[in-house]
């Protein structure tokens, strides 16, 4: 049975150690953050189940957000109500966070990149010093580029890497009670490297592997599992 956990992979740690950083920098240090990554390899459940554990701002960007709706979800997340003007709702926040400073964490950047909304993030870090963590996909990097003055602000920026041989191991061992070896390992590796790719794959060898009695997946066996038809339509019956 597939156990539900949240699991510290390499991308998590590494986001851990730069939270950790942000947070005990000097108040004259930039403290903006870039944190991007290809689709999949859990950016937003990491940054969800940190903002969760910490006293954190967390808002997620939606397409056609201007700087008075990102304002107003910043505003509510602090458990205040916006203000009709822009500036009256930025001012309101950078009084707030003056007097109780939190980390901001904003998803979906690239949203507000295209709407030029991004510099009202940078005009807010520059009025109030607070660590603001900007998350993206793949290319945000490439694209926030073209804010040169945004860009020299940036304490530092984090890539969410593919998962190695080392992450997988850790993903499998949190997530089910099956033994697999070495060589069954490496080649999940070759399979995926997406987070939701692998945790329907273990689901599929779980009960494939309930249905023919085995409990230690090798490379031979797993193969066997993975790509022989008749399990293949047996799981199709059961799922």
């Amino acid at each position: 049975m597939m156990k539900k956990t949240f699991i510290k992979t390499k991308n998590v740690k590494r986001f851990v150690a730069l939270m950790d950083e942000l947070q005990k920098l000097p108040p004259n240090i930039p403290k903006l953050a870039l944190v991007y990554g290809d689709h999949g390899l859990g950016k937003s459940q990491t940054i969800q189940w940190w903002a969760d554990k910490n006293d954190s701002v967390y808002v997620r960007a939606t397409q056609g957000m201007t700087s008075r709706w990102l304002l107003s979800e910043i505003a509510e997340e602090l458990g205040e109500e916006p203000y009709w003007h822009t500036q009256e709702t930025f001012e309101l926040i950078e009084n707030y966070l003056r007097q109780n400073p939190k980390i901001i964490i904003v998803d979906e950047i690239d949203y507000l990149i295209e709407k030029h909304t991004v510099e009202t993030l940078r005009d807010l870090h520059d009025k109030t010093t607070c660590p603001i963590v900007l998350v993206g996909m793949g290319a945000a990097d490439k694209k926030l580029a073209r804010y040169p003055h945004l860009v020299d602000r940036l304490y530092k920026t984090l890539r969410f890497e593919q998962f190695n041989a080392e992450d997988i191991r850790e993903i499998i061992e949190n997530l089910t009670e099956l033994n697999f070896t070495d060589d069954a390992i490496n080649y999940l590796a070759t399979r995926t490297n997406q987070f939701r790719q692998l945790v329907k794959l273990i689901n599929k060898i779980e009960k494939l592997s309930e249905t023919n009695k085995i409990d230690e997946i090798d490379e031979y066996t797993l193969k066997g599992l993975l790509n022989e038809r008749q399990n293949l339509k047996a799981l199709q019956k059961v799922g």
